[in-house]
């Protein structure tokens, strides 16, 4: 007669291994440090800044 083994053990091994593999995968997809946020942020300030300089106000004549 063979050894009793725990079919759980083997079963939750699995999803931990599944789970850090979609966890990496999210990491590398979402993830960006704060320094990354905030420079991004800081690009898109300056652009709207200098999109707004350029801008030509037109008065509309009725």
């Amino acid at each position: 007669m063979g050894n009793v083994i725990n079919l759980n053990r083997f079963r939750k091994r699995a999803e931990r291994e599944a789970s850090a593999k979609q966890a990496d995968a999210n990491r590398a997809k979402f993830g960006r440090t704060k320094a990354e946020r905030s420079a991004a942020e800081k690009r898109a300030d300056q652009a709207k800044e200098h999109l707004d300089r350029h801008r030509i106000d037109r008065e509309e004549q009725p």
